[in-house]
């Protein structure tokens, strides 16, 4: 076992690290954050208990890849909460989906489908152009989740 130590000293920028060391490699990576959100819905030309009202809290993934910058960053972690705070989450939390979501059936399959497409304009918008959207997974109950993946939304 290794034994507990508060380092040292802290290293400095431009002294004992340099700049070019920073980005370690050059090779793609995917890097995912997690959020929930509650919201109500039901859903239209459907035969279960789900045509009438009710809420899940819901949990979605986002994978998003794309290159290290020179600090060594694909996306910084806050960025992708501020885009979705601001981008994406406006429409869902606390909302009554049926409203707030362009017209379709609120399925969990529509939905991720909506979701990967707002990330993607939003990374775009954003400048973050060399990122891409791997996938968007949204679990609507814990055990159950729809997926969209770029292999998919791109080829079909």
């Amino acid at each position: 076992m290794l034994d507990f130590r508060i380092v040292d000293k802290l290293q400095k920028l431009d002294e004992d690290i340099q700049r070019d060391q920073l980005r370690y490699h050059s090779k793609r990576v995917l890097v995912s954050k997690e959020f929930t959100f509650d919201a109500a819905h039901h859903l239209h030309a459907y035969d279960g208990k789900c045509k009438n009202l009710h809420g899940h809290t819901y949990k979605v993934v986002l994978g998003v890849s794309g290159y290290p910058d020179d600090r060594g960053l694909v996306i910084d972690f806050g960025d992708l909460k501020e885009i979705w705070k601001e981008k994406i989450e406006i429409y869902l939390d606390h909302r009554y989906l049926n409203e707030t979501l362009p017209p379709m059936n609120t399925t969990a399959e529509n939905m991720v489908v909506w979701i990967y497409e707002k990330l993607a304009e939003a990374l775009q918008e954003k400048g973050f152009d060399d990122a891409r959207v791997e996938f968007i997974r949204l679990y609507e109950t814990p055990t159950s989740y729809a997926e969209a993946r770029r292999e998919w939304m791109e080829d079909e």
